[in-house]
């Protein structure tokens, strides 16, 4: 049970930070920001989750299993996330490639202080173990001031796959595609620092600012973090229904505004970008038709063109209605990992791309999110991030793009160097 508490709060957005300056004390933190981004299906502004009372944390064996079990016994909100290498939990599939991360496969925990932001009204929800906090700590956060934090480190980040390695390797997917083993695949490349030592908090405050993403997270385990800056949603359940907006086709911003409506028109009017889209529309359409009842899966939204700080991006809205013989952990497992992060056909690219990749992806292009007491839920596609181990000091991003017949291997090169453009600005 909770006590819940409603307050008004005059200025949201200095709260936010007041928020995640007080939460840093705590062992779990999941903050997840909208950054006031005008979309559809926005139930918050921002949310945040602290302090663990339960938690289930595994590999991937059994892992979706182990989540029902779970988010049915405990019926109440819970955040966490997906790793991508649960795909081995569904499909025979292996990861054996490097990993600098160590990070579980699967981890979400109950938290016992939830903060929830829309406009200017805040709901406060504490468990009863520690609902006589509740007044001490919303003094405390209010009178939290932003923390100046100057980095000092000096990161050298490396590269994982040379410039002439990734054209070989596109070049040999490129093969698989004519042979037919395959449409279109996500190839991702990782740069990484050892050694190294960041100041999570400042480097999330830096990429959430250069970013103002839909679905940024601050998240920590401990000593695993996940600074991300994410612009996609990967599923979402509001009821019966079901959304997913997968993002295929990138193209760069512009201070010009002449050159910038030029850059939206071209991706807006690029076949290859748009055959990208529609087959991963065609994949989630696919996937959402397992759980859902007959007839309700529709395309709400075709190759959509929405602008960021960063970059246009062209994405499409797949809704679906859930089958009432389905839990809500059943639609993330016949929909993992999302399509717009594997490609097509799922399985057959998700062996070729292990074989080709040179890193383990882990939490890159798995979920961040959370359920609701009433089994909502709201994920992620963890894109555009930081990873960092504080133990063992590593620091990892990891960009990718989409292979597809008419890739030229040199200009998928340079899609992934503008992903990676906004990570590097912020570690460097």
């Amino acid at each position: 049970m909770r006590v819940s508490i409603h307050k008004h709060i005059s200025n949201s957005e200095q709260f936010k930070q007041q928020l995640l300056t007080w939460s840093q004390q705590f062992r779990e933190i999941v903050f997840l920001d909208s950054n006031s981004y005008p979309q559809e299906y926005s139930s918050f502004d921002c949310l945040l989750a602290v302090d663990a009372f339960t938690s289930v944390k595994t590999d991937f064996q059994n892992a979706f299993e182990d989540l029902k079990q779970y988010q049915q016994t405990t019926k109440d909100w819970l955040f966490g996330y997906l790793s991508y290498d649960l795909k081995n939990d569904i499909e025979d599939l292996k990861s054996d490639n490097s990993d600098g991360l160590g990070f579980p496969d699967l981890f979400f925990f109950q938290p016992k202080k939830i903060f929830l932001l829309k406009e200017n009204q805040l709901e406060i929800q504490y468990l009863l173990l520690c609902d006589d906090e509740l007044e001490d700590d919303f003094s405390e956060i209010v009178e939290s001031q932003k923390s100046k934090v100057e980095s000092l480190e000096n990161i050298t980040i490396q590269q994982r796959i040379s410039k002439d390695l990734y054209v070989e390797k596109v070049t040999k997917m490129l093969k698989h595609i004519h042979k037919g083993d395959m449409y279109e695949a996500n190839f991702c490349m990782e740069f990484f620092a050892e050694n190294a030592t960041i100041n999570p908090l400042e480097k999330f405050q830096k990429l959430n600012a250069i970013s103002q993403a839909p679905f940024s997270v601050f998240f920590k385990n401990n000593k695993q973090y996940l600074l991300s800056a994410s612009p996609e949603r990967y599923l979402k359940k509001v009821g019966e229904t079901i959304i997913s907006q997968p993002i295929k086709g990138t193209s760069k911003r512009f201070l010009d505004s002449a050159e910038d409506e030029k850059s939206k028109y071209f991706l807006e009017n690029d076949a290859k970008e748009r055959a990208e889209n529609i087959m991963i529309t065609d994949l989630v359409r696919n996937d959402l038709s397992h759980t859902a009842q007959k007839g309700s899966v529709e395309v709400t939204e075709l190759c959509k063109i929405y602008s960021f700080l960063q970059v246009h991006q062209m994405i499409s809205t797949i809704t679906s209605k859930l089958d009432n013989q389905y839990s809500p952990v059943d639609v993330l497992k016949t929909t993992f990992p999302m399509g717009s992060m594997t490609g097509a056909p799922k399985i057959s690219v998700m062996k070729i791309i292990e074989n080709l990749e040179e890193t383990k992806r882990g939490l890159y292009s798995g979920a961040v999110g959370y359920f609701t007491p009433e089994g909502d839920f709201d994920f992620n596609v963890v894109i555009r991030s930081i990873l960092y181990n504080q133990e063992n000091k590593y620091v990892s991003f990891s960009v990718g793009s989409a292979i597809t017949s008419l890739s030229v291997p040199e200009k998928e090169y340079e899609e992934c160097l503008l992903k990676a453009k906004a990570m590097h600005e912020v570690l460097q």
